[in-house]
């Protein structure tokens, strides 16, 4: 021990300034096994579909190297908890080294979220929170304060660590996941060792436009263990939805369906008319006549109907929203982030 450690604090007063330190590492720790939970299960427990933090759960920040970003959180802040009780210079110098990695990594997703205006708040519980240690840390150094001497007052401190970890965690994997019927229904139709991607598209929605360059090739690299249903979904707002959608159930009816629905996401929005769609049939070998026939029958508009009304049973919100295997996937996202999914879904069948 350093001649300048010689003289501590006294427990009594050494006491406060660790529950001080032990605050914002509790507080870092359980909204990161909060995070934790919701990253690693197929679907969120503790983050509402559609807020800031399922927005960030499906985006490339949601992992690091293949493991889900709150893992690192629950490391660090464990790490913290663990030196705030430990003794001497080295420690202090520890805790600096440690809680300025976590502070300088949590400046810097608090700031992707101020860039993007995607607001989590576990994030920023766990964000804040690092950033306050880091603080603390730094006053302990300077101060050349440590923990009580008490081995027992330290452990029983130390002890209070574990449920601030365990009882999220049990929480959150006690809950059943709740799959709504229609897309059980198509899990138990896809056969055993293949994944099930079910996708909800408006042909004229640009953001199911991009989310389909986005996952055509990947379906394609893996064309051998999924199956694809798509479900037609074609908002009102879109003037031509309904024709694409009549035309992309005629195109499946008659055995052409992947094929109808790349040209339909290929073609201009304009000529998704029942006369550009009829020329699209065409083009791809499909008898004209009675692919218009197709488009005009009333079982096609039922069939739609029947799309729609599925979507809304699997509590879509917005599109495009795809479903990989029990995993909820809502707005446009990058390749990366489908990929990780069907990639992580196809290691769950194998």
């Amino acid at each position: 021990m350093d001649a300048s450690d010689a003289k501590t604090d006294a427990p009594k007063e050494s006491l406060p300034k660790t529950a001080a330190l032990l605050v914002p590492t509790l507080a870092g720790l359980i909204a990161s096994a909060m995070l934790f939970v919701d990253y690693a299960r197929p679907a969120p427990v503790f983050c509402a579909e559609g807020s800031g933090c399922g927005l960030l759960r499906q985006s490339s920040f949601a992992s690091l190297f293949g493991i889900p970003t709150p893992a690192y959180g629950l490391l660090g802040f464990t790490a913290i908890g663990l030196l705030a009780l430990l003794r001497g210079s080295n420690v202090r110098s520890a805790l600096i080294v440690v809680s300025t990695v976590g502070a300088v990594v949590a400046s810097w997703l608090l700031s992707l979220q101020f860039r993007f205006d995607v607001w989590c708040k576990f994030c920023i519980v766990t964000d804040t929170s690092a950033i306050l240690v880091l603080g603390l840390s730094l006053w302990r150094a300077i101060a050349k304060w440590d923990p009580p001497e008490a081995r027992v007052l330290r452990g029983a401190l130390a002890a209070v660590l574990v449920p601030a970890i365990g009882i999220p965690i049990g929480i959150g994997y006690s809950r059943k996941l709740v799959i709504p019927d229609v897309i059980a229904a198509e899990l138990s139709a896809t056969p055993r060792g293949e994944v099930t991607v079910v996708d909800f598209v408006d042909f004229e929605c640009p953001f199911c436009r991009m989310t389909h360059a986005e996952l055509s090739p990947i379906l394609a690299a893996h064309r051998d263990r999924i199956r694809l249903v798509r479900k037609q979904v074609p908002l009102r707002m879109h003037e031509h939805a309904r024709d694409a959608a009549r035309a992309a159930c005629c195109g499946e009816t008659m055995g052409k369906g992947d094929a109808m629905a790349d040209a339909l996401f290929s073609a201009e929005v304009e000529d998704l008319t029942v006369d550009g769609c009829a020329k699209l049939a065409a083009s791809l070998g499909l008898d004209e006549a009675a692919f218009r026939k197709c488009m005009q029958d009333p079982a096609t508009e039922a069939h739609i109907e029947a799309d729609s009304a599925a979507f809304r049973a699997a509590q879509g919100h917005g599109l495009p929203t795809l479903w990989i295997d029990q995993t909820k996937i809502e707005g446009a996202q990058p390749r990366e982030t489908l990929e990780r999914a069907i990639t992580k879904a196809i290691a769950s069948r194998s």
